[in-house]
């Protein structure tokens, strides 16, 4: 039925539910292809992802969903590896796996001490200036 011909009829506000309901499953299936790294995406770019989400809402989104979104699986903890316990960084799907374990545990340590060091530091500083007054 072409859509001047709906007008005064009783499908019109079926037809503008639907429209709205295609803009709503375009824009969720936009957002989780943007909001998903890289790493968890099959088949496809991200871009191309996109493409078809916003271009096809529900084919896109359900092709999307079963086929292109791959789960997040938390990365399963060994009670014998001290370096995966002591840093959360290590339980990325992917990274890096150091040569030397204790070397690379005792690198991330200085770092975050370095860290705390200029948290306080900067801690100093802000009361300093506040104490000023500036």
């Amino acid at each position: 039925m072409p859509y001047v011909e709906m007008i005064g009829t009783s499908a019109l506000p079926y037809s503008a539910l639907l429209s709205g309901l295609l803009i709503v499953l375009a824009v969720v299936g936009a957002i989780d292809v943007l909001g998903r790294d890289t790493v968890y995406i099959r088949g496809l770019p991200q871009w191309a992802w996109l493409l078809i989400v916003v271009a096809f809402p529900v084919i896109g989104l359900l092709a999307w969903l079963l086929v292109g979104r791959r789960r997040r699986r938390r990365p399963r903890r060994t009670r014998t590896d001290p370096v995966v316990s002591a840093f959360p960084e290590y339980d990325r799907k992917g990274r890096f796996v150091p040569a030397d374990p204790e070397a690379d545990a005792a690198f991330l340590q200085q770092c975050r001490e370095r860290a705390e060091h200029q948290r306080q530091v900067a801690e100093i500083e802000r009361r300093r200036r506040e104490s000023r007054g500036l």
